[in-house]
């Protein structure tokens, strides 16, 4: 195969997969790891691809990018509704405690596989998100309280140091939280501060973190990174991790649930 259409066809890998591993493609395409580097380097040189530890992402996946809630809705929902159906096995059967639910799409789906039990269990839900405070009034007999601040418009989320405050005031039995980025160096990470410092103060309040992230956000590394993998007891999601995240994920004693 002549370096150009192997180039072709890593574009192609990376289109589908969102990232790209040098072993990998070593062993896909039979040739040395030093080829592969060689490849990328001319691919990220052409603005086709960035170049990452051990392999390259999308030139999308900018450490500041962040799509819109409405992009995000569009993308991926039927892994993610897998994943919040998946998730909910964290409160097992019979729960009666906390719940907080993180701002995101993905979180979005564990409120919508959480509603029917609102009616009938005893489960007090808390979120920070407009939309999902929304989605949970209209269940009735849901016990939902909403945590106010200022509000990002592309997120519909509540954010700010007074945000930041009362959620150290809690004390949740289980949180849900989202990430734009999942790495093995970096932790969890997200594009913008204000996020980041709520979802840091989530992840440190409650008793039991769980996780919920499809695939594609394995390997990125946003700007503002606001857990380390130590601080995840749960992650479901709905492909397993390479490797390097496996064995990173092991080492911090994570439980990975497939969905």
């Amino acid at each position: 195969m002549y370096a150009t259409e192997r180039q072709e066809q890593i574009e192609l890998l990376l289109a589908a997969q969102g990232r790209v591993s040098v072993v990998e493609l070593a062993d896909r395409f039979d040739v040395t790891t030093e080829t592969i580097r060689r490849d990328l380097d001319h691919l990220e040189s052409v603005g086709a691809l960035r170049r990452v530890h051990g392999g390259a992402v999308g030139r999308e996946r900018a450490s500041t990018r962040e799509p819109s809630l409405a992009e995000r809705l569009e993308h991926h929902g039927g892994a993610k509704a897998a994943i919040g159906a998946r998730a909910l096995d964290a409160l097992g059967a019979d729960f009666s405690g906390s719940v907080f639910l993180d701002a995101g799409t993905t979180t979005a789906a564990v409120a919508t596989a959480l509603a029917p039990r609102l009616v009938t269990e005893r489960i007090e839900v808390v979120t920070h998100s407009l939309t999902l405070g929304h989605a949970l009034a209209a269940v009735p007999g849901a016990s939902l309280s909403l945590i106010g601040g200022r509000v990002r418009g592309l997120t519909a989320a509540a954010v700010g140091a007074d945000t930041v405050r009362t959620i150290g005031t809690l004390r949740p039995d289980v949180a849900f939280i989202g990430a734009n980025g999942l790495s093995a160096a970096f932790g969890l990470s997200t594009p913008d501060p204000d996020e980041a410092a709520v979802k840091r103060a989530i992840v440190a309040a409650a008793r039991r973190v769980v996780v919920v992230a499809d695939a594609e956000k394995f390997g990125a590394e946003l700007l503002v990174g606001f857990a380390p993998l130590e601080a995840i007891d749960v992650l479901v999601t709905d492909a397993a991790p390479d490797a390097e995240l496996a064995s990173a994920l092991a080492d911090a004693d994570v439980e990975v649930w497939l969905s």
